[in-house]
């Protein structure tokens, strides 16, 4: 009997990529737009890789309709410069991220999944390099909205479709590294777990006021604890 479903983040909460990850959009960019935006310095954190890629283009002036017209040609071209170009060695998985997973794969009524910013092609391939895809049957990516508000009801339908479980609101963790993730949780009134692993600190997380807060995922056992007994 599933009794809680399990959301991940992947950047800065699972993994860190190296500067690969803001190269191939780059490259991208000026492959489809001829311009690169904003891209070599602008905030990606928690942030959904289409509003990424819209932010950085209106930066450098370009008007919505432009931008709209070749959307699908630059996320395509993205996704397989980053597969093409990114190499095991690019990624870093975050302290406490392999026991965690494990362990909480094995626990009875956890279903895990992700919710990310991420493209699925892409986001997938991040954690297919360090061999941790095959934890999550199934996520909410930003291939399926705009907004990341709108992913936590995303994700429960997709679980539902998945396990036929509807998932009530306090059976649903949202974990993540950012504002955004916590904010997000709310939409639905899922639990929040922050950590302290990606650009914001646990002071800066902890103004958001998760409902959880970690520094880091060190203390399996803990982490798990807080999961389960929410």
């Amino acid at each position: 009997m599933l009794k809680k479903l399990v959301l991940f983040d992947i950047d800065g909460t699972l993994l860190r990529v190296g500067n690969i990850n803001r190269q191939s959009l780059i490259d991208a960019l000026m492959a489809v737009y001829g311009t690169e935006g904003s891209a070599r310095s602008h905030n990606f954190s928690g942030k959904m890789d289409s509003v990424i890629i819209y932010e950085v283009l209106r930066h450098a002036g370009l008007e919505e309709q432009r931008i709209e017209e070749r959307f699908d040609e630059v996320k395509q071209t993205y996704i397989e410069l980053f597969r093409k170009q990114s190499r095991p060695e690019d990624i870093e998985l975050l302290k406490g991220v392999p026991p965690l997973l494990e362990e909480l794969s094995r626990q009875n009524g956890i279903l895990l999944g992700l919710l990310t910013g991420n493209f699925e092609g892409s986001g997938r391939h991040k954690l297919k390099l360090p061999a941790i895809d095959h934890y999550f049957p199934f996520g909410a990516f930003a291939d399926d909205a705009y907004d990341r508000n709108d992913l936590p009801a995303i994700a429960v339908e997709k679980a539902f479709a998945l396990t036929g479980k509807r998932f009530h609101p306090d059976e649903v963790v949202i974990i993540g590294d950012t504002e955004h993730d916590i904010r997000c949780a709310r939409t639905i009134r899922a639990r929040s777990v922050a950590v302290a692993t990606g650009n914001y600190s646990a002071r800066q997380l902890n103004a958001h006021r998760p409902d959880v807060l970690f520094e880091d995922f060190g203390n399996t056992k803990e982490v798990i604890d807080r999961i389960v007994n929410f």
